[in-house]
């Protein structure tokens, strides 16, 4: 409505404007429009002004309406034109690209489907729209959602693109048509483009041509109707039986207050549920799902809403991630001090978990320790580990209550390294000997740890605290005590209060406080944690830890100190790499497209290894096996890359063998899921925004469905292809005659009301 109006109004339509020039051409020299503009402007002011019989207000006022009056006659004969570059008919070709992935497929397009609209204006030959390009413009019509292909005349109207990669679509019609004169382009899509493609080099390119990209948008902005489920990142791997939580945000329209279960599936069984209350109309609300894996391998994981009655889109109802499940034990060493309650109670809690086998390095006296859970004789049989190959065999280490003047400098070294280069998990426990009472200011551990560490000692400080989650630590699930919310927050809220004898309150930069403890209503600083290089540290300040099992006011069977520890445990080790990782990247594993293989591969320090022979076996769903030599990258060191393409959907396995000469230096696996991505309908309403980017940042033009008619005249202004320039007069569009209307009739009305006609 509004292209129409303004070309009724100014003769042509916006495009002519917008990509044109506004010129004059004047029948004579310039100096005679100047002149009789000039005398014809002070002749009618001096009819008024020279009238005496008018007040002075009346006269500026009519001598003005019709001073403007005259200049607006004269501008007329001044041959004002509009210069614009136009193509040369039948010569140009104009693209037409017309997405066909899924979301096209929606039905909220009128009565019919996205893609059945945009080709009752676009099929080739037939399409409304074609016919009128066709009558200007050589016509080249395709398809286009994770490939471009022509979209041929008896084509069916088929929506089974599971990408929408707009970027490479463009991309790869600007080179099919290479040397050809090509005018424009354009596209007609809904606006997803979910395939991570580089749009803003692909625009730049169109710019630098000067090719116009124009977008004609299809489907509703906003569905009345739906719900969209949002997955937060999940680990990787995990262990067997340990507990992951889903962070899941659900968005809706029209089912506001409207209460929905959330569910995990494992490969089609439920391991997780909880339901959802949904806020107000297009508000979102976030919900934790607890959950637990109990079978090894990769693990197929959906998280979903069922079907509400009256969805339009079904498909953004779901959510898939894929987690490795690791059915093994991870070695970790506990050293402490002195004698105490907590190695105890530590070793009870995690006895049962198949998992974890915690090492216990216990100092008796002087040179003197009591070793625990040793896998043969050597182990630590020399006390606390003296070289990093020793104490890099570990996943986690846990230090108690041990002063720093026990270590070595290289072994304060050591500790810190094992975290930032070998990536291991590093648990200091709160006790007397610990922190700054045990010296550790201004050591290479006490750069490690999350926390700022008090400069002066304070041997006599002791509290009694009630420890509670903070916001971030309700949503970690190392501290989940109970499948649900509230649940979990009941039990914290449940257990007694235990003692610190530290002082800590501040954390580092990048830091979490995860536990805080109460007394006085001063917080203190109970759990909190950080990243430091490839590892994780974290202080647990607290020294009884073991009240959780043994207060008279827990039950005998309450397992919520064992639950603590082997989640606490669990996460320490967790991420920690081994000597050969492998990694698959992937925009979008989807089967056909190629998956980049990294793999970084270690010594027995993990110092990079260089010069190693590294292979990747990969086995299909159909048990075929595909060997795929891994090159060193050279650009850094340890690192290792190939490539791989799936040509079917399923689970590939990726195993990595790395060898230094004849010996095995270490054997990594992961798992590709290739096929449907389930990204084309996580946000499937029009992307009006983006389509009118690319219109804008090319010269292009945006068009609703409804006023698209306009486009075959548009797409002709164009400096692209072969061209001409076209001079078009302006002097007798109808503004003009409207102005000198809307001009004579202020001046016969102004002197009606003033009296004076």
């Amino acid at each position: 409505m509004a292209d129409a109006l303004f070309t009724f109004l100014f003769k042509y339509r916006p495009a002519a404007f917008a990509r044109g020039e506004v010129t004059f051409e004047p029948p004579g020299p310039w100096w005679i429009v100047v002149l009789v503009a000039l005398i014809g402007a002070g002749f009618a002011t001096w009819l008024y002004i020279r009238n005496s019989r008018l007040p002075m207000r009346d006269r500026i006022v009519l001598a003005a309406l019709r001073a403007v009056a005259f200049g607006v006659l004269v501008t007329c004969l001044a041959g004002p034109i509009l210069l614009v570059a136009t193509a040369v008919p039948r010569r140009n070709i104009v693209a037409v690209l017309v997405d066909d992935s899924r979301s096209m497929g929606i039905a909220d397009a009128g009565a019919g489907t996205r893609h059945a609209a945009a080709l009752d204006a676009f099929a080739p030959e037939a399409g409304r729209i074609t016919r009128a390009l066709a009558g200007r413009f050589q016509v080249r019509v395709f398809r286009f959602s994770e490939t471009l292909s022509p979209l041929g005349a008896g084509d069916s109207g088929r929506t089974s693109g599971r990408l929408t990669d707009l970027a490479s679509a463009l991309t790869a019609v600007k080179e099919r048509l290479a040397g050809e004169p090509l005018a424009g382009v354009v596209v007609a899509s809904d606006g997803g483009d979910n395939a991570g493609g580089a749009l803003t080099d692909a625009l730049l390119a169109y710019r630098s041509a000067g090719i116009p990209v124009h977008t004609v948008g299809y489907g509703v902005e906003q569905f009345d109707r739906d719900i969209a489920v949002e997955l937060g990142p999940l680990p990787e791997r995990t262990l067997k039986n340990g507990t992951l939580l889903a962070e899941v945000r659900v968005r809706q329209r029209g089912y506001a207050g409207t209460t929905v279960p959330v569910m995990v599936e494992d490969n089609g069984t439920i391991v997780g549920q909880t339901s959802v209350r949904l806020p107000g109309n297009g508000e979102a609300t976030t919900v934790n799902v607890a959950f637990t894996l109990t079978e090894p391998g990769a693990r197929r994981l959906r998280v979903r809403v069922p079907l509400q009655r009256g969805e339009r889109v079904a498909e953004d109802n779901a959510r898939d991630a894929l987690v490795v499940v690791d059915d093994r034990r991870e070695r970790v060493l506990y050293f402490e001090g002195e004698p105490r309650f907590e190695v105890k109670f530590l070793r009870h809690a995690v006895l049962g978990d198949r998992q974890l086998r915690v090492t216990t390095l216990l100092r008796t006296a002087n040179d003197k320790f009591l070793r625990l859970d040793v896998e043969d004789s050597t182990e630590v049989a020399a006390g606390f580990p003296r070289s990093r190959a020793e104490l890099f065999r570990y996943r986690a280490l846990v230090l108690g209550s041990v002063e720093a003047s026990f270590f070595s400098r290289d072994q304060l070294g050591m500790i810190a390294e094992f975290v930032r280069e070998r990536g291991g998990g590093l648990l200091v426990l709160g006790g007397r000997e610990a922190f700054t009472t045990g010296g550790y200011a201004g050591t290479p551990v006490a750069d490690a740890l999350p926390v700022v560490l008090p400069a002066r000692k304070d041997t006599a400080f002791f509290r009694a605290v009630t420890v509670r989650p903070t916001p971030a630590g309700r949503r970690h699930p190392a501290l989940r005590l109970a499948a649900e919310d509230a649940a979990s927050d009941a039990k914290w809220d449940s257990l007694p209060p235990l003692s610190i004898v530290h002082a800590l309150t501040d954390v580092k930069p990048g830091a979490t406080t995860l536990l805080s403890g109460y007394a006085e209503s001063v917080p203190w600083v109970v759990l909190a944690a950080q990243r430091y290089g490839r590892g994780r540290s974290a202080v647990f300040n607290v020294q009884d830890s073991w009240i959780w099992q043994m207060h008279a006011d827990v039950p005998l069977e309450d397992q919520t100190h064992e639950t603590l520890w082997r989640q606490l445990l669990r996460w320490m080790v967790a991420e920690v790499p081994d000597q050969v990782t492998v990694r698959p990247v992937a925009a979008a594993r989807l089967a056909g497209r190629p998956v980049e293989l990294t793999a970084e591969v270690n010594d027995s320090v993990f110092a990079p290894l260089n010069g190693a022979e590294v292979v990747a076996t990969v086995e299909d769903p159909a048990g075929a096996v595909h060997v795929v030599p891994l090159a060193w990258s050279i650009e850094h060191d340890g690192e290792y890359r190939g490539s791989y393409t799936p040509t079917t959907d399923g689970l590939h396995q990726v195993t990595v063998d790395a060898r230094a000469g004849t010996k095995l230096v270490g054997t990594a696996r992961a798992w590709v899921q290739a096929g449907d991505p389930r990204t084309e309908f996580a946000d499937a309403e029009r992307h009006t925004a983006l389509l009118r980017r690319v219109a804008d940042e090319t010269g292009g033009h945006f068009y609703e469905p409804a006023a698209a008619d306009g486009l075959p005249e548009d797409v002709q202004y164009t400096s692209a292809g072969a061209t001409t320039q076209q001079r078009l007069d302006l002097w007798d569009m109808p503004a003009v005659l409207l102005v000198l209307l809307v001009l004579v009739g202020s001046e016969w009305g102004y002197r009606r009301v003033r009296g004076l006609a």
